[in-house]
């Protein structure tokens, strides 16, 4: 059994921080202690000393765009930006072609991600107006959760049917995370842009025609529905200050049924941006004003937002570079969102713990995903170890996404990613990947 011991490591977990060490054997965290030594030759020792350890994150959202959409990304390639970015597990989109909605499609996906992914994995299932009883044979013990698009869907994802979505929530006990902006209001904003632009709108309407309206009309009436049929609701990338208000922080997450996500260019960006970086910076829900994201950032810290996240979703630089109406929304950012948010621990914005508490620790409460997310011993060791003192800068020539640019393209960040660990093995050392995968289908306790 491959052993390893991790020596001095300032360790980051259940909101404190202390000098430890960490031996591993085989997937597992055998032992977290101080002065621990290697009791046979075959123990590999690592000197972790003035770096600090943190449990690896989990991205509860991302669009890693296989099968349908390779050419935009795939599992391999944005698997590896992950682990490189300190992501050692994530649940992934539905809305790939075909689309994950019935359970065949389910069980393919998670075949392409046994051979390619290097993190480990998990898949959301797709909710339609018409899949209703496909939903109803998931195994909740096999699935991350329940997606609903009630606003920004591709293809037919688009639940429209109140009877239907009313039906999808008293149904099931799976959490359903859903992306909330009102298709109305948003038809409505964006004609008349075209009517007055034609299709060469300003980059900087992208948050008038997505607005903060549009955003609270969705969300209120998702949570309305939700705390009328006793549903488990997980409000994806909250965008406007006004929303957060929708969210309380009296219980422990894990008695909460209605949660709430940001996103990490939501907390990084605001609509003061646009102009220098143009449709690069262009999501759905969009990037919003400075003051909304400091209301964001009050809500991630005073708990009423539970997880951080990317929604990671990247396009090619040919698609970015379009007029207005034919740029697609998303981008790249799970190779990067761990070292920005650890640049705002550096601007003291956030402390260790708390991005430990929101990246790592509550996506595992939340989706209930068995002996992931703590730094304990038993649990599988997905590991991560920083050297908060390292600069560097993100280029084209050290990007790893398969669309090869970011929006953090020119941003220097103070703390590199060394290691990471998956599932006790070191699957990236020094900008170098393992050529063995060691990545596992997450499992889940419910």
């Amino acid at each position: 059994m491959k052993k390893t011991l991790i020596k001095n490591a300032n360790i980051v977990n259940e909101s404190v921080v202390f000098n430890g060490d960490i031996l591993i054997e085989g997937q597992y965290i055998k032992k977290i202690g101080t002065s621990l030594t290697p009791k046979s030759p075959d123990v590999l020792v690592l000197d972790a000393e003035g770096k600090y350890l943190l449990p690896g994150a989990i991205d509860d959202q991302v669009h890693f765009r296989e099968p349908g959409l390779t050419h935009k990304a795939n599992i391999e390639t944005e698997s590896k930006a992950a682990i490189a970015g300190g992501i050692t597990s994530f649940i992934e989109m539905p809305n790939t072609n075909p689309q994950t909605t019935t359970i065949e499609k389910l069980e393919e996906k998670f075949k392409m991600a046994a051979k390619t992914s290097s993190a480990n994995y998990s898949f959301m299932f797709g909710g339609t107006n018409d899949n209703l009883d496909e939903i109803l044979k998931l195994d909740v013990n096999q699935v991350a959760g329940l997606k609903l698009f009630l606003g920004s869907s591709t293809g037919n994802m688009l639940v429209d049917d109140p009877k239907v979505l009313k039906k999808i929530f008293e149904s099931t006990n799976l959490r359903i995370s859903v992306h909330c902006e009102d298709e109305g209001t948003i038809k409505k904003n964006l004609q008349e842009h075209i009517e007055k632009y034609g299709d060469d709108i300003p980059i900087r309407q992208h948050p008038v025609i997505r607005s903060e309206e549009a955003c609270y009309l969705s969300s209120s009436k998702a949570i309305e529905l939700a705390k009328e049929t006793g549903a488990r609701l997980h409000v994806f990338h909250l965008s406007t200050g006004k929303e957060t208000g929708l969210f309380d922080n009296d219980i422990p997450l894990k008695d909460k049924k209605i949660t709430a996500e940001v996103c990490t260019h939501h907390l990084w960006f605001s609509d003061e941006d646009y102009d220098k970086k143009g449709t690069f910076i262009k999501w759905n829900p969009a990037v919003k004003t400075a003051q909304d994201r400091e209301q964001l950032w009050e809500a991630l810290l005073d708990d009423r937002i539970d997880v951080l996240a990317t929604d990671h979703a990247p396009h090619t630089l040919e698609e970015k570079k379009n007029v207005y109406t034919k740029a697609p929304s998303g981008g790249p950012l799970v190779q990067h969102a761990l070292p920005a948010m650890l640049e705002m621990y550096h601007k003291e914005k956030i402390s260790l713990e708390k991005i430990v508490e929101k990246m790592c620790h509550n996506p595992a409460i939340l989706f209930e995903i068995d002996r992931r997310g703590f730094i304990k011993e038993g649990y599988f060791a997905d590991l991560v170890l920083v050297d908060l003192n390292n600069p560097w800068t993100v280029t084209k020539e050290n990007i790893l996404y398969k669309c090869g640019w970011s929006p953090f393209e020119g941003a220097t960040f103070k703390s590199r990613i060394t290691h990471t660990f998956i599932n006790g093995n070191i699957a990236y050392q020094n900008a170098k990947f393992s050529k063995v995968r060691y990545a596992k289908r997450l499992t889940f306790n419910r």
